[in-house]
C-alpha cells in the first residue's frame, strides 16, 4: 500500500513548447487511483494547449527499462517539508467578480475552484486585511475622520469586506479544511506616520511608535471577527511587501528591527493573550532580501512567536527561500505571491516558467505552500485601486459573465489536484542532467 500511495501522488508535468489558439475549458472528475500497484495515473499539459490538465492512460513504473532514458528515482524514507497548501489570493476584485456571476456560473465555479474531488481542489487563499491595490476603494476595517483616534477600536467593522466573506463562506461549504492567510497593506490613517492609507511625499509611511499595541489588537479583532463569520484565518504576516511604498495605493513601510518589535512585544503578545493560535508569518517580501527575514528570526524574543518567513518572486531568486531555510531550519518557508501579466503572454512559456520557478521551484527550496496574486481578475485587468494595469488573474471573468481559465489556473492545478495538506517533499533524483524536465516528488 505504501508503494502504490507513493506513485499516486508523485507529480510528473510535462511542457510541451509548442503555439497555439486553443480555447481552455474547465477541468472535470476525480483525481484517480491507479488500477493496481506498479502503475501511476497521468495527467497532463502542454504547452500547445491540446492538452489542458487532461487525464491520459495510466503508465507503467516497475516494468523494466528497455532504452537508454534518463530514469527519475524517488526515495520516500527521506521527507522534507510538509505541505499546507496552493492557491491565490481572494482580492476584493476577485471577490467582487465572483459574486456577481448569475448563481448557477458562481456555484459552479467555486466547485470547479475548490472542491478537492470534482474540481481541482485549491486548499490556500490570502485575503487582504482592509484594502489593496485590487479592492474597489481604500479603506481599513477602523477608518476614523481626520484628527480623529479609535485606540478602543470601537468603530472597528468588516462592512466593506461584504463580497469577500460572501464569498469565502461559500468557499468554506465547498471546502471545510481551506487554509486562510491575511495580510494587511496598510494600518488605519491615524495609526500612521503620515495619517494616510499611501505614501505622502517627503513623509515616513510607517506605524507610529504608540500605535503597535493598538494595532495589535486590530490583528486579533480582525481574526476574530472573521471567525465568527466561519471563516478562520490561519496565518497573517505583520506587513505586505513591508519595504515597498507608492502613492498610488495602500500601503506601509516596516524595517526589520520595526517588524522585530512589532511581532516580540505587541502582536505575539496579543495574540497569546487572546488565546489566538494564528501564526505569525514574517517578512512577506522578495526574494533578494534575505537579510530582513534573517534578522526578524535572529532575534529570539521575535521567532518564539513566529512560523516562518514568506516570499514574493518580483525579484530576486527562489533560492533565497532556502538560504534562510539554512540560516533556521526550525522554521517554515511560505510563497505568498506572483503574478501573471500581459508582460509575458507565450501560454508555453509561461507555463514552463510558472512550474519550474513556482510550484516546483518554491517546493524545493523549501516552501510549505504556494500563492498566486488574484484569482480572479476581469478582461480590463481590474477592478484595481491604482495597482498594477495589466496583471492577469488565475481566472479572467469578463463583465458578460465568460469565464477564462488562464496558465495560472492550470499550474496550480497540476498541484492543488494531487498534493494534498499534510503531504511531504520526499527526495527524487535523476539519472542525467536533462535541459527541459524538472520534478519535484510529494507523499
Amino acid at each position: 500500500m505504501m508503494m502504490k500511495k507513493i506513485f499516486y501522488l508523485l507529480t510528473v508535468v510535462l511542457i510541451v513548447l509548442q503555439g497555439c489558439n486553443k480555447d481552455s475549458g474547465p477541468v472535470v472528475g476525480p483525481p484517480t487511483t491507479p488500477d493496481e500497484i506498479g502503475r501511476a495515473s497521468v495527467w497532463l499539459t502542454t504547452g500547445d494547449k491540446t492538452k489542458l490538465l487532461s487525464k491520459e492512460s495510466d503508465v507503467s513504473i516497475t516494468a523494466p527499462i528497455t532504452a537508454t532514458v534518463p530514469v527519475i528515482t524517488i526515495d520516500p524514507a527521506q521527507t522534507y517539508q510538509q505541505i499546507d497548501g496552493f492557491g491565490a489570493a481572494v482580492t476584493g476584485s476577485s471577490a467582487y467578480l465572483i459574486k456577481n456571476l448569475s448563481t448557477t456560473k458562481r456555484n459552479a465555479l467555486v466547485q470547479e475552484l475548490f472542491d478537492p474531488n470534482s474540481g481541482i481542489g485549491i486548499s490556500y487563499v490570502r485575503l487582504t486585511i482592509g484594502a489593496s491595490d485590487f479592492s474597489l476603494e481604500d479603506y481599513t476595517y477602523n477608518d476614523m475622520p481626520a484628527g480623529q483616534t479609535d485606540f478602543n477600536l470601537q468603530n472597528f467593522s468588516l462592512s466593506k469586506d461584504a463580497d469577500v466573506i460572501n464569498v469565502m463562506k461559500q468557499i468554506v461549504s465547498v471546502n471545510p479544511d481551506i487554509h486562510v492567510m491575511g495580510s494587511p497593506w496598510s494600518a488605519p490613517a491615524w495609526m500612521k506616520t503620515n495619517g494616510s492609507l499611501k505614501y505622502v511625499n517627503g513623509q515616513t509611511n510607517k506605524l507610529k511608535t504608540d500605535c503597535y499595541g493598538v494595532y495589535a489588537d486590530y490583528f486579533v479583532k480582525y481574526i476574530q471577527a472573521y471567525a465568527a463569520e466561519g471563516i478562520t484565518i490561519e496565518a497573517v504576516t505583520p506587513q505586505n511587501e513591508p519595504l515597498h511604498s507608492t502613492a498610488a495605493y495602500p500601503c506601509m513601510q516596516m524595517e526589520a528591527s520595526e517588524q522585530i518589535n512589532f511581532i516580540k512585544n505587541h502582536l505575539g503578545p496579543a495574540l497569546q493573550a487572546a488565546s489566538l493560535p494564528t501564526k505569525i508569518i514574517a517578512y512577506d517580501h522578495n526574494w533578494d532580501n534575505t537579510n530582513y527575514a534573517i534578522s526578524v528570526l535572529n532575534d529570539a524574543g521575535a521567532k518564539q512567536y513566529i512560523a516562518g518567513s514568506a516570499f514574493h518572486a518580483y525579484a530576486g531568486n527562489v533560492s533565497a527561500m532556502s538560504i534562510v531555510r539554512n540560516a533556521h531550519p526550525d522554521k517554515g518557508l511560505y510563497f505568498t505571491e506572483v503574478s501573471g501579466g500581459e508582460w509575458a503572454t507565450n501560454f508555453s512559456d509561461n507555463l514552463q516558467w510558472n512550474m519550474s520557478n513556482i510550484f516546483i521551484g518554491t517546493t524545493k527550496n523549501w516552501s510549505k505552500n504556494v500563492l498566486l496574486w488574484n484569482l480572479a481578475l476581469d478582461q480590463n485587468f481590474g477592478p484595481k485601486n491604482n495597482g498594477c494595469s495589466d496583471c492577469r488573474g488565475v481566472i479572467t471573468i469578463t463583465t458578460d459573465g465568460t469565464i477564462t481559465r488562464n496558465v495560472e489556473y492550470y499550474t496550480i492545478g497540476h498541484f492543488s489536484k494531487f498534493v494534498q495538506t499534510g503531504a511531504y517533499r520526499i527526495a527524487s533524483t535523476i539519472t542525467e542532467n536533462v535541459a527541459n524536465v524538472d520534478f519535484v516528488s510529494f507523499v
